[in-house]
């Protein structure tokens, strides 16, 4: 995946770049796949998905092989044409992710909302994060990877002399936002989702690659409990 230093939209949330996608499978996804195997909801051919910043596509093949019906969003174009060639089965648009997304699709709410290591490149995360509560059904899940970074892997970054290296404020893109469990929590269920698991993916605990948080759209009988 190369980098094409095109400034998108803040207000809405998305990337300050327009990434080129190169590759044909997520980079991440040797060690994400295991922990987000554990934490997806059980998926049957009833199984609606979004795909928020689908890139090149992996991610929502992964989830068409596992029999589901899945839309494919990203801001990229040769990213949604790689996806397009790649798994001519599923719809993929270039598109971003905004509260109005599904009308804009056409298509009713989601059963699944997955969106992984994208929420690190956003301007807005709360609109990112508001519009995924949006696009998922009442006691649908939402699924979400991103680096991990909290006091431990922080502390030995700092020790080991790596803060250059791991922030590289002099790349062009890249991360914008770093985020602990706490905060992506918070960001969670400032918006409305509740019952927030998280789980490390890579490397050792404390020491994480990524992380992988799972949290749900409270049911009709929640909401009408509140």
């Amino acid at each position: 995946m190369s980098l094409n230093a095109i400034e998108t939209n803040a207000e809405l949330g998305v990337s300050a770049y327009r990434f080129e996608h190169t590759g044909s499978r997520g980079s991440a996804a040797w060690y994400l796949l295991p922990v987000v195997d554990e934490l997806k909801p059980v998926l049957s051919n009833d199984t609606r998905v979004l795909d928020v910043g689908c890139g090149n596509g992996y991610w929502a093949g992964y989830f068409a092989d596992q029999g589901c019906t899945v839309v494919g969003i990203d801001p990229s174009t040769s990213g949604i044409q790689q996806a397009r060639r790649a798994y001519p089965s599923v719809r993929f648009e270039e598109d971003v992710v905004t509260n109005d997304l599904v009308e804009r699709l056409n298509e009713a709410p989601f059963d699944l909302v997955f969106s992984s290591e994208v929420v690190e490149h956003l301007y807005s995360p709360h609109t990112w994060a508001k519009a995924c509560f949006a696009a998922c059904r009442p006691g649908g899940v939402l699924l979400c990877t991103t680096p991990y970074h909290g006091y431990v892997k922080n502390l030995a970054i700092a020790l080991t002399n790596k803060c250059d290296s791991h922030w590289q404020p002099l790349r062009e893109g890249g991360h914008i936002k770093f985020w602990s469990p706490a905060t992506l929590e918070r960001l969670l269920t400032e918006s409305g989702f509740v019952n927030v698991q998280m789980k490390g993916a890579g490397r050792w605990p404390l020491l994480w690659r990524s992380m992988v948080l799972r949290a749900e759209r409270p049911g009709a009988a929640d909401m009408a409990r509140s």
